[in-house]
């Protein structure tokens, strides 16, 4: 008798559990993939998400725009060492026949506390100026405005205290061994003259280079610091808070030359009441560091310009450092040098001769700093220049005379000043290293280099802007692209710079190489002692270019007499149309 097999109901849940373990492991790869391929795919898309939110933008619309204008907040991003600035001294350097003149004032706390009354009528004053009108079409009347910036928070410009922040790292910087030696770097640029800047003959001078040095730069890429360095340029500006009388009494100290009286000078009254460059000094706190700021041009001969401004000075030298040749715009235009010689041609030592004159600005700029090392010495300071419009040009000039960080707002291109100058540079020195910065504004035809013209607000009062290259890195604001602005000259004012840009954007402008560029290009420089060739003419635009295609030369010589051959064939028979059919002598 068979017994039925009796299923284990163990044994058969086991059974069930193994097969179904047999096919689990590929189910679960399966699933195992999946998971991490969807893990992988949106941590991929996360990423490419957030790269493109915080670039977009910024290609597109460039740096960010604050909609309403704020004073520098007192914290910044960047991790260099933050000063602050007080202005302790005001040089003031003679030029023409004052050129031997140089005075220093001393902003001591007695001196603000006799003035203390003054300077607040003047600061409310000051602070009015800056919202009267002003004709945008009056190149006089715009630079003769001396409004100063909201930024200053309605302090005193005269005992203001302006926070700078340093770079980060310090930068490595070549510069001349012997530049701090009397009369050394003058006379290298009397001969770099003589020999109309000959490479080869100023190599032969062998000039002694110091070996890369750690130097402090201001943080450019801190809209704090930026802004500070535009007050300091706004604050040369500034009047003093003295009487003609008052100006006359001792309370400035002379630093230059014994200065005697005689016919001609019949009194030292100084100040402001010649023509002459200003500078103003700011120090730190702990006397580490200072800046120079290079005053700009000041408007001549208007109401609101003074009696007491260097306007009639500043224009004459605008119009040498700035102009192709002498500002020769125009037969009704009075040449401030004697340099021109015809139709766009002009002697090349002469204008090299008259920058270097010992009355012009260039060299009054290099006594100002020389007088400033007098109380604080290069070798334990750290000078930085700045200035605005014709003080910044003076400040890169400066710069790169004496291997100085210098910072230019809305200046004039310098370029050709320094060419014709034949200023040092260091050998193999790349642009990233001359630390010379130049912001400026799209909408300034000044910094851009189109105020010419004789149409121009530029040409009608008399400035021959003609220059638009600068030298080390440009750091430009979009205004025309951003804002939509249009190019007027009131936007070259150094407080609607500060107010109406700087603290508009939420950075500074980036920093780039000049692109190449060429001043003057159709204008002939000439040299009447040069032992090579001039540059040759330049093509007339109306007349038509000479063929390039050449002619053969007969190689024997042959009569000059017609043959049989050469005689022209006639026509016996034509078509009804006109073609020949038939010619003379054809059979």
């Amino acid at each position: 008798m068979c017994t039925p097999i009796r299923s284990n109901p163990t044994s058969t849940l086991s059974l069930i559990t193994t097969r179904m373990l047999e096919k689990q492991p590929l189910r679960q790869r399966n699933t195992r993939k999946t998971y991490v391929f969807l893990i992988f795919s949106s941590l991929f898309a996360l990423s490419i998400y957030s790269i493109v939110q915080a670039w977009v933008p910024f290609w597109i619309l460039g740096p960010k725009i604050d909609q309403q204008s704020e004073p520098p907040s007192t914290h910044s991003a960047s991790s260099g060492r933050s000063t602050k600035f007080q202005l302790k001294h005001v040089f003031h350097h003679g030029t023409g026949r004052y050129n031997r003149v140089h005075r220093r004032l001393d902003i001591t706390p007695e001196f603000l506390s006799t003035h203390e009354n003054t300077l607040e009528e003047l600061t409310e004053a000051i602070y009015a100026q800056g919202n009267e009108h002003v004709d945008s079409n009056s190149a006089d009347s715009v630079m003769s405005q001396v409004g100063i910036s909201r930024a200053f928070g309605g302090q005193n410009p005269w005992s203001a205290e302006l926070e700078i922040r340093s770079s980060e790292r310090p930068a490595r910087l070549r510069r001349l061994k012997e530049r701090h030696t009397p009369g050394f770097l003058d006379s290298y640029l009397r001969y770099a003259i003589e020999v109309k800047g000959d490479p080869k003959k100023l190599d032969g001078i062998g000039l002694e280079w110091e070996p890369e040095e750690d130097v402090l730069l201001p943080d450019i890429e801190d809209k704090d610091s930026v802004v500070a360095l535009a007050l300091i340029s706004s604050n040369a500006y500034v009047r003093l808070p003295l009487s003609d009388d008052e100006k006359k009494k001792s309370d400035w100290i002379d630093v230059g030359d014994p200065w005697d009286v005689d016919e001609e000078h019949p009194d030292i009254n100084f100040g402001w009441l010649e023509d002459g460059l200003r500078g103003h000094v700011f120090v730190s706190n702990d006397s580490k560091t200072v800046v120079i700021g290079i005053k700009g041009t000041s408007g001549a001969g208007l109401p609101g310009g003074g009696s007491d401004e260097t306007g009639g000075n500043d224009k004459i030298n605008d119009n040498l450092l700035f102009s192709c040749c002498c500002a020769r715009v125009g037969y009704m235009w009075t040449t401030v040098c004697d340099c021109y010689e015809k139709t766009y041609t002009c002697n090349q030592d002469c204008l090299e001769k008259e920058l270097l004159r010992q009355d012009r600005y260039y060299q009054a700029t290099l006594e100002l700093y020389r007088n400033v090392t007098k109380l604080y010495p290069p070798e334990t300071t750290d000078i930085w220049v700045t200035g605005h419009s014709l003080g910044g040009a003076l400040a890169s000039l400066l710069g790169r005379t004496y291997g100085l960080p210098a910072v230019a707002f809305e200046s004039p291109g310098e370029m050709l000043a320094t060419k014709r100058l034949h200023l040092p540079q260091a050998p193999g020195l790349p642009r990233h290293m001359e630390h010379i910065w130049h912001f400026g504004n799209t909408a300034d035809p000044i910094f851009m280099g189109v105020c010419n013209g004789a149409s121009s607000s530029c040409s009608v009062a008399g400035y021959a802007m003609e220059t638009a290259c600068h030298t080390g890195k440009i750091c430009v604001y979009d205004v025309v692209t951003d804002l939509g602005w249009h190019v007027n000259l009131l936007n070259h004012r150094i407080h609607t710079v500060i107010d109406d840009i700087i603290l508009k954007y939420n950075e500074t402008a980036k920093c780039v190489d000049q692109p190449p560029c060429r001043d003057c290009f159709n204008w002939r420089f000439v040299s009447k002692d040069d032992t090579e060739p001039d540059e040759p003419k330049l093509p007339h635009p109306l007349k038509p270019k000479p063929s390039s295609s050449s002619v053969a030369k007969p190689t024997s010589t042959s009569s000059s007499k017609p043959t049989e051959t050469d005689k022209p064939k006639r026509c016996l028979e034509r078509t009804w149309y006109g073609w020949c059919k038939k010619w003379e002598g054809e059979e």
